[in-house]
């Protein structure tokens, strides 16, 4: 359970925005942003790097531009050895726009990709490292490319990036432990000068089990959210993280009344968490996108045809 390796990455205010398009107003960041730095969490992602000139910032908060000006009114006046993360999606970003590292508040931009895009996530990567920031791959629905694809974007990483560190994203929550210590050694032998991470999501209930498993088999970047929040299902919880890490630079107390004072509210206007339909979808290793669409719709506890549909049992 102790590595001095071990870094903890709290998303909670990035995954979870996912839940109401990044809507969060600036106190409440604020308040993760002090409970999660306390806590003694090593990385703290803030949202996505994106431009709203490709994404309408009608439709989504300002966590989904991450704004280095905005950044920086989260993180004025608290002392803390937390750093901060984003997240860039390949496409969205203009990288003109982008600061140098030492003119910016943030300290890693994690670039997500598909295996079909590594060669793109690798140019990404490589700029920002240039302009002065730690930088990671996370290699998303990871349930779905497992073959040849996977191993040849591993080495073509391995040999080409400069990222420091690649995740393996469980983004249907579809990973089980024997698949989940299969990939974390797969990555560990190909990478051998870059640190594995895993990002879990809850479809199944075996998030926070498929992290401890990625801990036993090596990995040393561990994703998690308070209360679990995230897209659908939600993540690995970073309270049960905490607690599990038995390491006292991390500390559960701020989380716990972090919870209370903001998190059991928030729980009564936004949905996330195991859930019959991200059960189902997580089963059948498909996106929770239609299991969201059923939550928003006038059926939304019809189970049993949802099963029907996706698994094409209907009768």
């Amino acid at each position: 359970m102790y590595r001095k390796e071990i870094r903890v990455l709290d998303c909670t205010i990035r995954d979870g925005g996912l839940v109401n398009d990044h809507q969060f107003d600036l106190e409440f960041v604020r308040d993760v942003y002090k409970a999660v730095a306390a806590s003694g969490a090593d990385y703290i992602e803030l949202g996505y790097k994106n431009s709203p000139k490709l994404l309408s910032p009608e439709q989504y908060g300002p966590w989904k531009f991450c704004d280095d000006a905005l950044l920086e009114q989260v993180v004025e006046g608290v002392e803390t050895d937390s750093k901060i993360s984003v997240m860039a999606d390949i496409g969205r970003v203009d990288m003109d726009t982008v600061r140098p590292a030492s003119e910016s508040p943030i300290d890693m931009i994690r670039v997500a990709s598909y295996v079909k895009d590594i060669d793109k996530a690798i140019t990404m990567t490589n700029v920002f490292d240039d302009m002065g920031y730690e930088t990671c791959i996370n290699i998303m629905a990871i349930s779905r490319d497992q073959g040849p694809e996977l191993e040849e974007a591993l080495h073509q990483i391995e040999e080409e990036s400069k990222a420091q560190v690649v995740y393996i994203v469980d983004s249907f929550g579809s990973l089980y432990q024997e698949t989940t210590e299969h990939l974390v050694k797969m990555f560990g032998n190909i990478l051998k000068t870059k640190e594995v991470g895993i990002h879990a999501h809850n479809n199944q209930q075996l998030a926070f089990s498929n992290t401890i498993e990625s801990i036993i088999h090596g990995a040393n970047y561990l994703d998690a959210t308070v209360y679990g929040i995230g897209r659908a299902a939600g993540n690995c919880t970073l309270e049960l993280l905490i607690g599990f890490l038995k390491n006292p630079k991390y500390d559960i107390r701020p989380i716990l009344k972090l919870i209370s004072d903001r998190f059991i509210d928030l729980r009564k206007e936004l949905e996330w968490g195991y859930i019959i339909p991200y059960a189902i979808a997580g089963i059948m290793n498909e996106h929770p996108r239609e299991a969201m669409a059923l939550r928003d719709s006038d059926k939304k506890d019809e189970f049993l045809e949802f099963y029907d549909n996706i698994a094409g049992t209907s009768v």
